[in-house]
């Protein structure tokens, strides 16, 4: 049996910081993706929601949430939270409702109105929630993390805060041409080098912002979509994967990670494992791809993934950067969104706007930023606490 769920409409709120309610970002996406879809509200017969829990009960129940938004119907609903995989778990379960043939046409939708500055944990005293223990107990916030994960990568592989620099330039150069991106300027290297440092050896703007936005997907079986249009753009591959142990990369508050004296590492480590669930789905593999949306939560973390999704072995995520492969007209361009450093974090909203970004790739629709002749894409992510996300998209 075919895996593969149309992509018939897609729709994002512009990320920024708005001031406004997490849903009315959600309902703008949503209607933008019915309108993208030829579809009216009333049509959809299940709703995925992406959960924020930052917002109190509605944000808790997001499927039921945007459905009462847009006008209760008697729509399905479900609701997903796995940090910034939330999106990739709200696809998943729609697409297999769609596979599933429990319905025919689903509405996913993800919005988040961040706080400013860092994230910080809800009030409140839970020594048995990790994300609340991180913060409290050793104050480390995401810049921490991310700074962590920088200084291994120039300690195994010898990286630069050059090459980190490199990543941003790249990026916000990709993002100019992008409306939904909140950041649309140039920057240099140097600019970069000469922002605050945060997280050694991380810079201000090797790190991405928080934001206000949404996204929105409306997914169908392949014979509904094939009703409304001739040739959609098709999800192959939906991974969600959590680690196997031991598990050895850097977690928080799991500083002290799984041990390895008794017992042998998985033949893939956890991130690696992400992308390659999705390959393995798909029947693909990263040579087949024409473009790549990672999750440059900061610009190290970038240089990771590619090696992490297979574009290169390890070791050699600098040299492809500054062989500008990764950029338009090179092998593989990643990030053309201009990825979260055009961006910001919109959590819930952040896997479903990669697959936003690769429909309009795929579809040809990327104006400004298109990536020529793409055909397949595939976007990753990793939530903290043992969340994966890969969609692999085709035409």
């Amino acid at each position: 049996m075919s895996k593969d769920v149309a992509v018939l409409g897609v729709g994002m709120h512009p990320w920024g910081k708005w001031g406004q309610s997490f849903v009315g970002y959600g309902v703008k996406a949503a209607q933008d993706a019915l309108r993208d879809a030829g579809l009216r509200w009333r049509d959809i017969q299940f709703v995925a929601g992406g959960d924020t829990i930052r917002n109190g009960y509605p944000g808790f129940v997001a499927g039921a949430t945007f459905a009462q938004a847009l006008g209760w119907s008697g729509a399905k609903v479900s609701s997903s939270y796995g940090a910034c995989a939330t999106g990739a778990q709200a696809i998943g379960v729609a697409r297999a409702h769609i596979l599933a043939g429990l319905c025919d046409v689903a509405l996913v939708v993800g919005a988040d109105a961040a706080p400013k500055g860092f994230f910080a944990p809800t009030g409140g005293k839970r020594p048995d929630d990790p994300d609340w223990l991180r913060f409290h107990i050793q104050g480390i916030t995401n810049p921490t993390y991310f700074g962590l994960y920088a200084r291994r990568r120039m300690a195994v592989h010898g990286a630069t805060q050059r090459d980190f620099a490199a990543v941003k330039v790249k990026n916000a150069k990709h993002g100019l041409h992008n409306p939904n991106a909140r950041y649309r300027k140039e920057v240099s290297v140097e600019e970069v080098l000469g922002s605050a440092l945060v997280a050694d050896p991380l810079h201000l703007l090797d790190i991405c912002a928080t934001s206000d936005g949404g996204a929105a997907l409306v997914l169908s079986s392949m014979d509904f979509a094939h009703k409304h249009t001739t040739d959609p753009v098709k999800i192959a591959a939906v991974s969600t994967v959590t680690p196997i142990y031991p598990n050895t990369i850097i977690e928080m508050p799991n500083l002290s990670t799984d041990s390895k004296a008794g017992v042998d590492l998985p033949e893939l480590g956890f991130k690696e494992s992400i992308a390659h669930d999705a390959y393995e789905e798909a029947g693909l593999g990263p040579e087949d791809m024409n473009l790549a949306e990672v999750y440059d939560l900061s610009t190290a973390l970038e240089l990771d993934w590619y090696e992490q999704i297979g574009i290169c072995p390890p070791g050699d995520a600098e040299k492809l950067l500054r062989d500008g492969e990764t950029t338009f007209g090179g092998r593989i361009p990643v990030n053309p969104s201009g990825g979260l450093a055009s961006f910001g974090e919109a959590v819930p909203a952040q896997a479903i706007a990669q697959v936003c970004e690769l429909t309009w790739q795929l579809r040809g629709q990327a104006e400004g930023r298109q990536v020529e002749g793409a055909k397949a894409g595939v976007t990753v992510n990793q939530g903290l606490f043992g969340h994966g996300s890969s969609v692999i998209c085709t035409v």
